[in-house]
Order: structure tokens, then C-alpha cells, then sequence
């Protein structure tokens, strides 16, 4: 089922919600359509276009958002879904500093890597190999990326998600991946 971007009546981004419920949500008169996708919903009396982009009609106060979570869909999304070492496809996840020397679980020491870099790699440092990475991980800072990790997509989203960081992380994705 298709998703919909929410946003805030600031046109703040709030996240992403099953088409259903933007509908929904357009329906009670709680949010306005912005952005249609171009396909129609049919009921027994009514055709009403499918929205892509909605924002809610009142203002919703966010309680203060911590970091990015740390979850694969959104660690692939950052990296591109390339592998940090050779840049080939990414199909599993590695911890620069190995966890069993003492690395830690945070976005500044685990990157997308291939399987046969993963493989080579195992519990050893980059200096032993003599490798290095593409570039330094660091955490995803700025709303899109909570838009962005959920790993739904759509071209209509770039305009409301550009202000809150959506160029970075979409020209990582979309230039690695092309």
C-alpha cells in the first residue's frame, strides 16, 4: 500500500502514514491535501484522488525528537546502500571498530558493507588491512532523515523535505544507487 508524507500545519515534517489513514485524515477535515499521486480511490458514490503529500489543519506540538534511531533500513539509506569500503552493493552491516575489541553500537562506528569486505574484515581494524572508508560515518542530522530511514520514497516528497536536510540524503541514495 502506497504512503503518504504528514505534514505539520508549520509544513514542519511529521512522518509517514499508510494511505488510508491520510485519506482518512483528508476526509474528517483534520488535514489538507497537498500533493496528489496521481491515482483515484473509488467508493460506491465518490472518486477522491489519492494524496501524496498532506498537512494537518492544526498545529501538532512534537515532544523533543533524539537522534536518528540506529536501524538497518535507515544505516542502508545513509550509506546509500553501497558498501564504505569497495562501493558495491551493501547487504550487511559492519562495525569499524569490531564490537568485540570494544567498538560501540552508534552511527559514528557501523557502516553498510558488502559481504565478501565484511567477510575479509571480520573482527580486524581497518589499519591492519589497510583500508579506509569512503567517507566518515557520522550520525543523519535534520527531520528528512526520519522521513528518509523509513526507506518510503516519493519524488513529491523533495520539495517539503529539501529545507530539513532532504538534498544530502537524497543525492546519497539516488547518485550511489543510479
Amino acid at each position: 500500500m502506497p504512503h503518504v508524507l504528514v505534514l505539520n500545519a508549520s509544513y514542519e515534517p511529521l512522518g509517514v502514514v499508510p494511505l488510508r489513514r491520510a485519506l482518512v485524515l483528508v476526509l474528517e477535515n483534520k488535514a489538507v491535501c497537498l500533493e496528489e499521486s496521481g491515482a483515484h480511490l473509488h467508493s460506491a458514490t465518490v472518486t477522491v484522488p489519492a494524496p501524496s503529500v498532506v498537512r494537518l489543519k492544526r498545529f501538532v506540538r512534537v515532544p523533543y525528537r533524539g537522534p536518528v534511531p540506529l536501524t538497518r533500513r535507515a544505516l542502508f539509506a545513509r550509506d546509500g546502500g553501497r558498501c564504505m569500503y569497495c562501493g558495491g552493493v551493501a547487504t550487511s552491516v559492519d562495525h569499524v571498530i569490531p564490537r568485540s575489541r570494544g567498538g560501540k553500537h552508534v552511527w559514528d562506528n557501523v557502516v553498510a558493507s558488502c559481504r565478501r569486505c565484511n567477510h575479509v574484515k571480520a573482527d580486524r581494524h581497518l589499519i591492519e588491512l589497510g583500508w579506509r572508508l569512503r567517507h566518515k560515518p557520522a550520525p543523519p542530522t535534520g527531520l528528512a532523515w526520519r522521513i528518509i530511514g523509513t526507506g518510503h520514497r516519493d519524488p513529491r516528497w523533495l520539495p517539503y523535505l529539501q529545507p530539513y536536510g532532504a538534498d544530502d540524503a537524497m543525492s546519497r541514495i539516488d547518485g550511489i544507487s543510479a
